[in-house]
């Protein structure tokens, strides 16, 4: 493995909500936001799924119900961040290793009653090995687009929630 620390990838966005309602929407309502095109299996995507809890697990589904596993969750600290494992290598491969898994933090920052500012911060890449200095450029990108689609799906929702709408999504499973 290298020697030199990769420098992390931050990404964040700030949604017009209390902290506690953006923290539920990333959480059980991942599936309703996670962009389809974010995905490794083999098969057609059908969701994105994050369970709750220490130990959780971090995967998607496809549409034959074949599952592909991203990582664990590490750190579960409602409303204020979590903390998962990201075990998906250079070549988009999943290595349940942890040694040669990076982590992604979320943290969920209150500027105001109304005003969350979420952070990402993708980190350890260098746990990855040899590929793992490319990892900081094949993810840049794709943390903030998946990031800028969070937040607009959490503001919209969030929007819907307090005018009485219900929340759309899949909701958290295996809790």
């Amino acid at each position: 493995m290298p020697s030199e620390t990769l420098a992390p990838v931050l990404k964040s966005v700030v949604v017009n909500a209390p902290r506690a309602q953006v923290f539920k929407i990333f959480t059980e309502f991942f599936g309703g936001w996670w962009p389809s095109t974010h995905h490794i299996g083999k098969q057609p995507y059908e969701t994105a799924i994050l369970e709750g809890k220490v130990g959780g697990r971090w995967y998607e589904r496809a549409t034959d119900g074949t599952e592909c596993e991203w990582g664990s969750v590490l750190v579960w600290e409602p409303p204020a961040k979590l903390v998962l494992s990201w075990h998906l290598q250079p070549d988009w491969q999943y290595d349940p290793d942890p040694a040669k898994a990076s982590e992604v933090e979320v943290r969920f920052i209150a500027e105001s009653e109304s005003s969350t500012r979420v952070e990402l911060e993708h980190r350890n890449l260098e746990r990855h090995g040899e590929g793992g200095a490319k990892l900081p450029e094949g993810v840049k990108d794709g943390w903030g687009t998946i990031m800028d689609i969070y937040g607009k799906f959490a503001s919209e929702h969030a929007a819907r929630s307090s005018s009485g709408d219900i929340l759309t999504g899949t909701p958290v499973e295996g809790l």
